[in-house]
């Protein structure tokens, strides 16, 4: 596995080099929904990754956000988000990450972010820690939610989530030091499993956002559910992120929000 990492990394790395360059140019900008976007690049980024990891793992299928249809979990499945933030590449915000995991016989087996404007790359392989440019990474040791730094995310649909955005946002606020949304998931689980946030929560993601993130917090010491506290999968309909140490305070909160 760790074979296929170095391989799969090189090539996350060559999409982060056509993503820089689009990120210099005019964008070509499409609507998906009324505040999802599509771009030119996320297209391109998508179809390089697909032919390139075919290479690796000759038969592998695929779920990728842009192209994704019913495509289902097979027994080998690379998951594939090309360009998480694409607002904030519209908009010319750095915060915009590549994310790419590999699902084996029922988990995910390798995990894969580059945040390719910020030169970072976040790897990891299922029971061999987790890693930003390759050196070893670990959650915080935070043991207080005033002394926390938490972050989250809005969901696409937001009108139809938007109530317990509001009440959770409040009751977060005045708990921690603080909230951060900077409007990429597979940033902020990355951020997370490196000890840059305490905690992290969101609704309604899609596979694509949370599986490379998943195995990184959980590689890096991290614990990772649904508000309820049920074990996560790939489809839940929310996800609580932390260092472990916050995870039954900060998941109490949003609870009393549901």
């Amino acid at each position: 596995m760790n074979s296929i990492l170095k391989k799969a990394s090189s090539a996350v790395l060559e999409a982060g080099d056509i993503i820089k360059e689009g990120w210099k140019k005019p964008k070509n900008i499409k609507h998906k929904g009324r505040i999802d976007l599509v771009t030119e690049t996320d297209l391109a980024v998508e179809l390089f990754l697909k032919e390139e990891l075919s290479k690796i793992l000759p038969g592998s299928s695929f779920l990728a956000e842009e192209t994704a249809g019913n495509a289902k979990l097979g027994d080998r499945t690379w998951i594939i988000d090309p360009i998480d933030g694409t607002t904030n590449f519209a908009h010319g915000l750095p915060m915009i990450a590549t994310s790419v995991a590999l699902w084996v016989d029922g988990s995910i087996a390798l995990g894969i972010i580059n945040l390719p404007i910020l030169n970072e790359l976040f790897t990891a392989v299922k029971g061999g820690g987790a890693f930003m440019n390759a050196e070893p990474i670990h959650v915080s040791d935070c043991v207080s939610l005033e002394d926390s730094l938490v972050a989250t995310g809005f969901p696409y649909a937001i009108e139809e989530h938007v109530d317990f955005i509001t009440k959770a946002l409040s009751k977060v606020l005045l708990s921690t030091q603080g909230v951060r949304r900077p409007g990429a998931a597979a940033l902020d689980l990355a951020y997370l499993a490196c000890g840059r946030y305490d905690g992290y929560y969101e609704n309604a993601l899609k596979p694509w956002d949370t599986a490379s993130g998943w195995l990184l917090v959980e590689e890096a010491g991290g614990t990772v559910s649904d508000y309820k506290n049920n074990e996560f999968n790939l489809f839940s309909s929310s996800i609580l992120a932390t260092n472990s140490k916050l995870h039954e305070p900060l998941g109490k909160i949003l609870r009393s929000c549901l």
